[in-house]
């Protein structure tokens, strides 16, 4: 059904229906747009439809993964260390307690503000995903028979983690507001912003060493369906951030005005906090180096990945070039968009 802001402003012949203007996809804008956002066709972002068609492609549900062998593993006393298995329970526990934030920020927030039906489509999808990570997690919880209330509350001895959750929520928090529009130069840039904080850094940074760290576990045959669900998930972010990235330079395209160079340089200290973030829970999660990782491999990875991330929404490389000492994650990071096979049994084709 179109609005009613969409009929022809001719005369109408007695007796008949008004008559529809046709949608022009050259008419359509990511923001602000004045076409309806119900009318899928004609395509304008095709890109966008496109990736949604690719995490169509890439579906998967935890229950998929068989969990058989980690549960047996996790039951044998010997077989994990105490670190190995602290830092599962806190990782699961950082995941499941803040999975509604990106779910939450899609459909309370950046939806409702995006007028191009291709990328609402992909929106919806990446809501869905979200939704399926937070079933992962779960499924892990009770494939493992893990306590939920010592699950819950296991990561809040690390001021790092509550460090992340306050600098993220007051973009979630502004443009969360019933009451919040796009229509002025300010409040444009705003969600500019938030689009930057939630695709570049939360989804394509923050969260890494953890996802990192239970990967690394499947890397050392430890845990593999843990480690394999977490791959997918990392992969399905990674998939996002594709996204957003696109989103983010379309969105430029049609409002240069807001790329000023205060505003570049209000983003370039956002990248440096999260980096510094991130770097402060692989300092306080792995105070000892274990599965062959410590606190400091990920700060070469962290500087690295935030380059490309900035890179890639037209901004200047952030810190200086270095060695990446973990090119295995970086590989999943980045893959691309290239669709990855998903197996009924739980195995990934990496193509």
């Amino acid at each position: 059904m179109l609005n009613s802001d969409h009929q022809s402003t001719a005369p109408a012949i007695p007796g008949t229906p008004p008559a529809i203007q046709r949608i022009k996809a050259s008419d359509k804008r990511i923001i602000n747009g004045q076409t309806d956002v119900n009318q899928l066709v004609p395509f304008k972002y095709k890109w966008a439809w496109e990736k949604y068609l690719a995490t169509c492609a890439n579906h998967w549900m935890p229950q998929e993964v068989n969990m058989a062998r980690d549960v047996a593993l996790w039951k044998a006393p010997a077989d994990l260390s105490g670190e190995e298995r602290a830092m599962l329970v806190r990782n699961l526990g950082i995941f499941v307690s803040a999975a509604s934030l990106a779910p939450d920020n899609i459909v309370l927030a950046i939806y409702r503000n995006i007028t191009a039906p291709e990328c609402r489509q992909f929106l919806l999808r990446q809501a869905f995903e979200e939704a399926v990570h937070t079933s992962s997690y779960q499924h892990i919880i009770e494939s493992l028979g893990l306590d939920e209330e010592e699950i819950a509350g296991s990561y809040q001895a690390l001021p790092s983690v509550e460090d992340k959750e306050q600098f993220l929520r007051p973009f979630m928090a502004a443009i969360s507001d019933p009451d919040f529009r796009t229509a002025t130069h300010e409040n444009a840039q705003v969600l500019l912003k938030t689009l930057i904080v939630f695709g570049c850094l939360m989804q394509g940074l923050l969260g890494h060493v953890a996802y990192a760290q239970v990967i690394a576990l499947g890397r050392q045959a430890k845990m593999a369906g843990t480690a394999e669900q977490f791959q997918f998930i990392l992969r399905d972010e990674s998939m996002h951030c594709n996204f957003a990235t696109d989103l983010i330079n379309q969105y430029k395209t049609e409002n240069p005005l807001l790329w000023t160079p205060e505003f570049k340089q209000e983003l370039r200290v956002l990248f440096h906090k999260a980096v510094a973030l991130e770097i402060a829970y692989a300092e306080e999660s792995m105070p000892t180096a274990m599965l062959d990782l410590n606190a400091a491999m990920f700060g070469g990875y962290l500087r690295q990945t935030a380059n490309r991330r900035a890179q890639l929404i037209g901004l200047e490389a952030l810190f200086p070039t270095e060695e990446n000492p973990l090119p295995w994650l970086s590989a999943i990071v980045f893959f691309e968009t290239r669709v990855i096979e998903h197996q009924s049994d739980g195995a990934l084709s990496w193509d």
